[in-house]
């Protein structure tokens, strides 16, 4: 099926880039997205990879030049983070309005200020209402399986909308993992060529991304989240057809030692291993606990998440982002919202920490879940707790 391999898990994604064939990347670098991009400069200079390398000014013209290359028909690929992530802003909504299948990898990354090029989901939360499709990995491999899984979603007639894969920063893209790369030519049964169905081309004009009145921007918009909101098939699907071929499933909402617990952990990207861990002890102990793990961050599981807590008397969620000035953690709001109207619903108890690539170590989760059922227990109504602060 493949080559297990020690390898950094920012080079890993570049290869499997490779693997999938692109025929544009463009990208400028910034911390701790760089290994990335400059491995796969590498690959286009030495002839390992038959594509176009642009190297920019910004990550606005990264993005840019992007557009310019999808619209073209182009097998296009792009990474940041961070505050590369935020430059990208307004292009964001560019590509997802032209319904463009771009592929971008989010090293994830504290927003300034204070200037911190460590690791939280900051920057992630910032742009959730860009209309990008959006997954979350948990390790190296998860990396690797879900930029190839991307192209296919992306570029499916059904779909044609960009994707974001988000990868922690340094926690993930800066360690070396072992890790089973796909052969290249399993990959290319799995991944067909692009063929986009409109495209930019001097012989035959089309309009893309044109003006819109108030009479039309409506429709446009409506049409767009149309196509956002039936794209959850065509994931599933993808992902499936991933298992078939090399083994490894996925699914948008995955549960660890769920079944019959009445409290559950609910996390995002590679702190939830951390969070198995720690699961494991206290279950040893005779704690009743459980694990959510979300995957697919947009469109957001509602029917998958509700049925994994369906029965569940307490959901503790972890955020690694705040809503300044809101109700604490932006992932904790939406959860409360996605069960707004169920009747028998847990009680949602928030948490903050992760911060600025602060560490949660075991111990740490473990007092997490213990600090979360007291709360429960008490009703207090404390919007959230923040984990670790010194004050």
């Amino acid at each position: 099926m493949g080559r297990r391999i020690g390898i950094e898990v920012s080079i890993a994604l570049a290869d499997a880039v490779k693997l999938a064939n692109a025929d544009v990347i463009a990208a400028y670098p910034i911390t701790p997205q760089t290994h990335i991009v400059e491995h796969l400069a590498e690959l286009v200079a030495e002839g390992e990879l038959d594509a176009e390398y642009v190297p920019v000014e910004s990550e606005h013209s990264a993005l840019s030049a992007c557009l310019g290359s999808s619209a073209a028909g182009a097998r296009t690929f792009t990474a940041t983070a961070g505050q590369g992530l935020e430059l990208m802003h307004e292009v964001l909504y560019v590509a997802s309005g032209m319904r463009l299948p771009i592929v971008m990898a989010v090293a994830n990354r504290a927003l300034s200020s204070p200037l911190s090029v460590w690791g939280d989901h900051s920057d992630a939360m910032a742009v959730r209402d860009t209309g990008w499709i959006q997954v979350f990995t948990e390790n190296g491999q998860e990396v690797v399986d879900q930029i190839i899984c991307a192209f296919k979603i992306a570029e499916d007639h059904n779909v044609l909308l960009p994707i974001m894969v988000h990868l922690d920063g340094f926690h993930l893209s800066h360690v070396i993992e072992p890790i089973e790369m796909p052969e290249e030519s399993d990959v290319c049964e799995f991944l067909p060529p692009i063929h986009s169905p409109l495209t930019l081309h001097p012989s035959k004009p089309v309009a893309m991304g044109d003006f819109a009145p108030p009479v039309v921007f409506t429709e446009a918009k409506w049409a767009q989240e149309q196509a956002m909101s039936g794209v959850k098939k065509t994931i599933i699907q993808v992902w499936d057809e991933y298992a078939q071929k090399f083994g490894r499933s996925y699914h948008p909402v995955e549960c660890y030692k769920c079944e019959g617990a009445k409290t559950l952990l609910f996390t995002m990207g590679s702190f939830s291993e951390t969070a198995m861990s720690a699961v494991d002890s206290l279950r040893a102990k005779g704690v009743d606990i459980g694990l959510i793990r979300l995957r697919l961050w947009r469109p957001f599981p509602f029917e998958e998440f509700r049925a994994a807590v369906k029965g569940v008397k307490t959901l503790l969620v972890l955020d690694r982002s705040i809503s300044s000035g809101g109700p604490g953690g932006p992932v904790a709001s939406e959860l409360k919202a996605a069960l707004y109207n169920e009747a028998d619903k847990p009680a949602v108890v928030s948490f903050i920490g992760g911060l600025g690539g602060r560490d949660i170590t075991v111990d740490g989760f473990e007092q997490l879940i213990t600090d979360g059922m007291r709360i429960a227990a008490s009703g207090t109504d404390k919007e959230y707790e923040m984990i670790g602060v010194r004050e």
